[in-house]
């Protein structure tokens, strides 16, 4: 098993200023590092693979459509637009050499228009992975869908949304992305929904309950990695938090406190929990 850290947790960015984040990352301890290229024009995606194959770094990209990019928007236009930045974000997810491109990469995050899922949403969005699945089939990058709490949208809430979602869309490169965030908010049972998405997992995120240290939250851990255990998972466990000192950021992810001393407590006292229920469970 590999754990990664996302680069949001040190800073709002993800550009050349930021490539020393790499070797921070690996001197806690962390196998791969997740890069968030906030924005896209600024990513140094030739930069990063040199760096991180120089630190024998893994790589994992994070990225979440904006509105204005939305696949699942009634405007064809907008539509149109995510296929076209999806498309632009993959192009440099290849180029850096990332092994899974996840997150909110399938409809505009924070886009809650009031509304159930309606037949037309779901149709435009399997429409718009299907396209940029295809896209990125020549290539060895895996597409995978995180579900998200229903603050933060309307569309894939549960593993199960996820899986049909998946099925739907019907390409071997596009996959799910569960988060322990996420799935305490919306599952009856995190074990259960792990479980039932099985083959289909291509990447998870064991983050805190509230965000903060994992261990030292509510999440069912041992829950969680026996179902782990049951579906045979054993690529990569990734920590994701958020800079609360960066305001924009913050205002974003709704944190309005300190979690830990520093990124750093938090990165590494996660990764040590983990590593110990990895090696109780997974080992």
């Amino acid at each position: 098993m590999r754990f990664a850290v996302n680069s949001l947790l040190f800073s709002g960015s993800m550009t050349k200023d930021d490539l020393k984040l790499l070797e921070r990352v690996k001197t806690l301890g962390f196998d791969m590092f997740e890069a968030t290229p906030v924005d896209p024009e600024l990513f140094p995606a030739k930069e990063l693979r040199k760096r991180a194959e120089e630190l024998e770094l893994g790589l994992n990209a994070n990225f979440a459509l904006p509105l204005h990019a939305n696949s699942i928007s009634p405007d064809p236009e907008n539509r149109k637009a995510s296929i076209e930045l999806s498309k632009k974000v993959i192009d440099l997810c290849v180029e850096a050499g990332v092994q899974i491109y996840c997150g909110a990469n399938y409809a505009a995050w924070g886009y809650l228009p009031g509304h159930r899922r309606s037949d037309d949403e779901w149709k435009w969005g399997v429409d718009c992975f299907h396209a940029i699945g295809e896209y990125a089939a020549g290539s060895s990058l895996i597409l995978a869908v995180e579900t998200l709490n229903r603050f933060e949208s309307h569309y894939l809430n549960t593993a199960a949304d996820a899986v049909a979602f998946i099925e739907a869309v019907g390409l071997p490169n596009c996959r799910v992305h569960l988060d322990t965030f996420h799935l305490l908010r919306e599952e009856n049972n995190i074990g259960d929904a792990i479980r039932a998405t099985g083959d289909h997992m291509a990447y998870f995120h064991a983050c805190g309950s509230h965000r903060g240290i994992a261990g030292q939250d509510m999440v069912p851990w041992d829950q969680t990695f026996q179902a782990l255990k049951d579906i045979g998972y054993d690529y990569c466990i990734g920590v994701e938090s958020f800079n609360s000192e960066l305001e924009a950021l913050a205002k974003l992810v709704c944190i309005w406190r300190d979690f830990a001393s520093s990124p750093d407590e938090l990165a590494g006292e996660s990764l040590a929990f983990l590593k110990a229920k990895t090696k109780e469970y997974l080992a």
